[in-house]
């Protein structure tokens, strides 16, 4: 199941789980459009993998599987 990461791990702006612009990786990284697409080129700074939309849990799902509140940063 998909963590659903709060936050772009570069600029750490807000990433709620119904955002359509998140962007992930298949290690999960984090990351919004705007980085993803300007910043890294659509592939992931951490494992070189591509970033791609993350999906969006419905609502009911949100209620029994909640997405994670840890914040994630890169150290770059």
């Amino acid at each position: 199941m998909l963590e659903l990461r709060p936050n772009c791990e570069h600029c750490n702006c807000d990433l709620p789980p119904e955002d359509p612009e998140a962007r992930i990786c298949s290690y999960e990284c984090t990351f919004c459009a705007s980085c993803a697409e300007t910043v890294f080129m659509h592939s992931c700074p951490n494992c070189g993998g591509e970033l791609v939309k993350r999906p969006i849990r419905p609502p009911d799902c949100l209620k029994r599987d909640p997405a994670s509140s840890r914040r994630v940063l890169a150290k770059r």
